[in-house]
């Protein structure tokens, strides 16, 4: 059964799904195709329900230039600038990950304060 539905001046398209004994769901093809979905899929809780959406890679290639900038800036060139790209990036998913663990740890914490420094760090 498909509806549309009218939200914020705009048509949403809403199907209602099925969902398994084993609380699996299907995800509709036109929606899976549409928003690109591959074998994960990252699902967040809301208020008042749930948002899944396709997993995008965290390797750090929206970093890429910045990384490649700060590395021509520092007069790496050739093979050591290859070098020294692909050692930053390769650090780059292990940090956001770090980050993304250390947040939710101060999201539970309950007071709703989060220290800017011991979430991110100090820069020396």
């Amino acid at each position: 059964m498909q509806q549309n539905v009218k939200r914020a001046g705009s048509a949403l398209d809403r199907k209602i799904i099925s969902i398994s004994m084993k609380h699996q769901l299907t995800i509709p093809q036109r929606y899976y195709e549409t928003l690109g979905f591959d074998n994960e899929a990252e699902c967040i809780l809301q208020e008042g329900g749930l948002l899944i959406r396709p997993v995008r890679s965290a390797d750090g290639g929206e970093f890429s230039a910045q990384i490649l900038a700060d590395l021509l800036s520092q007069g790496y060139e050739g093979q050591e600038l290859l070098d020294k790209f692909k050692q930053y990036s390769e650090a780059i998913q292990p940090a956001v990950q770090k980050m993304l663990r250390e947040s939710v740890k101060y999201a539970r914490n309950g007071n709703g304060r989060i220290p800017i420094d011991g979430l991110f760090g100090t820069e020396a």
